[in-house]
C-alpha cells in the first residue's frame, strides 16, 4: 500500500486576508477570556450592569463578540 503524501499548504493558515483578520480577531478575543488577561481586566464585581457583575458582563460582551466572528467567517464562506 503506498501513501502519497502532499507537503503543499497547511490547511491551518488562512488563505484569504479575510481568513487571516477572522483568526487573528477571534484569537485576540479569546485571548481576553483567558487568566491571565481576565483576571488583570476584568476580576472585580463592582460595578453591577443591569443586575450583574462586571465579570459577568465582561464574559458576556467577549463572548458574543467571539461567535459574531464565527458568524461572519461564516457567511464570508471562509
Amino acid at each position: 500500500m503506498l501513501f502519497i503524501v502532499n507537503f503543499g499548504r497547511s490547511h491551518y493558515v488562512p488563505r484569504s486576508p479575510a481568513g487571516r483578520i477572522a483568526v487573528i480577531a477571534f484569537v485576540a478575543l479569546f485571548a481576553f477570556t483567558q487568566p491571565p488577561l481576565v483576571f488583570l481586566l476584568a476580576n472585580r464585581i463592582e460595578p453591577w450592569i443591569a443586575g450583574m457583575p462586571f465579570f459577568f458582563v465582561y464574559l458576556l460582551v467577549l463572548y458574543f463578540l467571539l461567535i459574531g466572528v464565527l458568524v461572519w467567517a461564516r457567511r464570508r464562506g471562509l
